[in-house]
């Protein structure tokens, strides 16, 4: 029997107005979180992590993932302090393997991590959504961050588009827009004022997807080693969206960015984490192909799903729907399984959690991390929960 894939729920921590208590009613057994509260490019102390990670066992959880131990904008940027920020991250690495945690999830995204231009997009039903609307990330990014550049990037026609788009907007509307795309890392409430962004945009003004590639390769050779030496797996996230937005550049947004990523430094402690929902975006990449193709090197499962459209713009559809198919992409999932499992690998109950959720019914009452009300989520994880089964039973039993 090819056992379940681990069931995990995403946790911000005591802040989080989804408490452990309440995930402990949704089935999961695994919590994937992080110790938010130390800023990025500084380490986590032994005991910090021990008295956390005490605090999910008392509740009943594994804490199963670290999601994420942020990288460094100098590492990113290879400017002249990144090593100091790779042997801090080597740090939290050590500490982490010292407590039995591990694996650690990342992202190489420069400046911003996962990016939206809409928080609440009400769907048919009345649930709420997030949703990358392509028109509005071009209003923003030509007529109220104004960057230098944003000119060549955008014709005639989607100029003219973004302009009309911005004169139906209201001041409050401008400011909302502007808060949503400059948020700063999930489990914070942080957001770049347009100063502070447009200083970011100015240490990557010589790096382009060839410089942040090679970047991304220095970090993996220097911190893979290491992580091997502390039995942890690093498993890269997908950009998302997985395109260059607002003049940066992204480099591990499609199968072959993950397959250059894995060739970087070749190890069990290299991996990727597969989002479905990030390459999603992209119609050009084949999920199902994906993992047929590195599905040994998938540390961690992200699976949520997007509506595409043909502008570019997408939202978060329900997990079971969408233009991505669930149903083919757990199948791939189960084939690999069953290939560790012939093979005598332990690490056969890959974690899964489902990643971002609408906001439904009583999810209106708490004021959650955008994409992490709980009910939306428990309604993903009990979905896939159910397709898994079903796939499992239909293909071996």
């Amino acid at each position: 029997m090819i056992p379940d894939l681990e069931q995990t729920f995403r946790w911000f921590g005591p802040a989080d107005p989804v408490t452990l208590q309440a995930i402990g009613q949704t089935g999961a057994t695994g919590i994937v979180s992080a110790l938010h509260h130390i800023p990025c490019g500084e380490v986590w102390s032994a005991a910090e992590i021990k008295t956390y990670r005490a605090d999910i066992n008392a509740a009943g959880f594994n804490w199963a993932v670290v999601e994420s131990v942020n990288i460094h904008e100098a590492i990113k940027t290879g400017a002249a302090e990144r090593d100091k920020y790779i042997e801090r991250y080597v740090a939290t690495l050590a500490n982490l393997g010292s407590a039995g945690i591990n694996t650690v999830c990342y992202n190489f995204m420069p400046v911003l991590d996962w990016t939206r231009t809409h928080l609440d997009h009400r769907l048919v039903n009345n649930a709420s959504a997030l949703r990358y609307d392509a028109i509005a990330l071009a209003t923003f990014d030509l007529y109220i961050l104004e960057r230098a550049g944003a000119y060549e990037e955008f014709s005639a026609s989607q100029q003219i588009v973004a302009k009309q788009y911005l004169d139906g907007l209201s001041i409050d509307e401008i400011t909302l827009l502007t808060n949503t795309v400059l948020a700063g890392l999930p489990g914070t409430d942080e957001v770049f004022t347009i100063a502070e962004f447009k200083a970011h945009l100015k240490r990557y003004s010589d790096v382009d997807a060839a410089k942040l590639k090679d970047n991304l390769t220095y970090f993996l050779k220097a911190i893979v080693p290491r992580a091997e030496e502390y039995g942890i797996k690093m498993c890269v996230h997908p950009d998302d969206p997985p395109f260059p937005i607002l003049g940066l550049p992204r480099v591990v947004s499609t199968g072959q960015d993950l397959q250059d990523v894995v060739d970087a430094y070749p190890s069990p402690s290299n991996g990727i984490t597969l989002c479905t929902g990030s390459l999603g975006a992209r119609g050009d990449n084949d999920i199902p192909a994906i993992i047929s193709r590195l599905g040994s090197h998938i540390h961690f499962l992200h699976l949520r799903n997007v509506l595409r459209e043909a502008d570019g713009s997408f939202y978060e559809a329900e997990h079971l729907s969408g233009s991505t198919n669930m149903f083919e992409v757990m199948k791939a999932v189960v084939a690999e399984q069953a290939k560790r499992q012939s093979v005598g690998r332990t690490d056969i109950a890959i974690p899964m959690r489902p990643d971002h959720g609408h906001k439904i019914l009583d999810d209106y009452n708490y004021n959650t991390y955008p994409g992490y009300s709980v009910i939306g989520r428990l309604k993903g994880l009990a979905e896939l929960r159910g397709l898994e089964m079903g796939v499992k039973r239909a293909l071996f039993y």
